[in-house]
């Protein structure tokens, strides 16, 4: 039994529900009242497609904390999983397995010659999330801004799973549904890259005595703390002034509940992080903050809900 809670501890199963809970809703509460006609088969396809992201999201965690264990004997000593509680070779092992088993998963739900731009973006999500755990997130925001794009694709490959290639490159303009698919597509997928900017770039200064130990070029280490700051600030100004001008805009709609959720569980708790950024010195208050940032993006995700009655 403990063997099983450390290996879902490896695989950060609390990371894995929130792409669960994001793909689920963007499919459930947007796809399908969008296009109400669509086959019993789309359910199908998309759980696989799912389960696909998740075994490679998984493989990317264990192998994250592969080469991450020096780091984090340094900045949480209590957490490592990696030797202290599963062999290193057992951690190669379910890599490999998971990594395959995404692949196959993803192959009998869409057909290559129809889909191949799905196959090869988990043949690159693989290489780009071995390539951070080795590399990437030593170097200077490289690592940061490859996470924030695996993020957006973890929305972005939904909706790019429900056309063939042929449908990508020549769309129906004048299908009313794919233009609003495609645009709460890109609004999502930019709300949860800024987010995810911002909340590495606190990890970052939460990790950084491990980091500056091992030589990690982290944006803390490299401009130092302040800063880093000024950079979340702005990120933060931008998503919070965005979000306001899209409250705005739906005012004449009448979505009042939508606009109050908004307003207390999305917009307040980025205002709280931006008023606390400037007091914040020690890794228990980036920590804090980094929370707050997860709740917004967890609002962000419930959000999907209101379409579901307004679409």
């Amino acid at each position: 039994m403990k063997t099983l809670v450390y290996f879902l501890r490896l695989i950060r199963w609390t990371n894995l529900v929130f792409i669960l809970l994001a793909q689920t809703l963007f499919h459930y509460c947007i796809y399908k009242p969008l296009y109400p006609t669509a086959v019993a088969k789309v359910d199908f396809q998309f759980f696989l497609i799912v389960l696909s992201c998740l075994l490679i999201a998984a493989a990317g965690y264990i192998i994250n904390d592969y080469f991450d264990i020096n780091i984090d004997q340094v900045n949480k000593p209590n957490k490592v999983v990696v030797g202290a509680h599963i062999k290193r070779r057992w951690v190669i092992f379910w890599h490999l397995f998971l990594s395959v088993m995404g692949i196959y998963v993803a192959a009998v739900a869409l057909p290559f010659s129809a889909y191949w731009h799905i196959h090869l973006s988990n043949l690159l999500t693989i290489l780009l999330l071995w390539f951070y755990s080795t590399n990437f997130k030593k170097e200077f925001l490289v690592g940061n801004v490859v996470i924030a794009i695996l993020t957006a694709w973890s929305i972005a490959i939904v909706y790019f799973s429900k056309f063939t290639i042929q449908q990508i490159t020549h769309p129906d303009i004048k299908e009313v549904a794919n233009f609003r698919f495609a645009k709460l597509m890109a609004l999502y997928c930019a709300f949860a890259f800024i987010l995810t900017l911002i909340r590495e770039a606190l990890k970052d200064m939460e990790d950084i005595n491990g980091d500056q130990k091992f030589g990690c070029k982290t944006m803390p280490i490299v401009w130092g703390l302040r800063p880093t700051k000024v950079y979340i600030a702005v990120w933060l100004i931008v998503v919070i002034a965005c979000l306001g001008i899209i409250q705005l805009y739906i005012i004449p709609f009448g979505w009042w509940y939508g606009i109050v959720y908004s307003v207390l569980f999305i917009i307040w708790p980025l205002i709280y992080v931006l008023s606390k950024l400037r007091t914040s010195y020690v890794s228990k208050d980036f920590k804090k903050l980094s929370l707050y940032i997860k709740i917004a993006m967890l609002s962000g995700i419930l959000s999907m809900i209101f379409f579901y009655f307004s679409l």
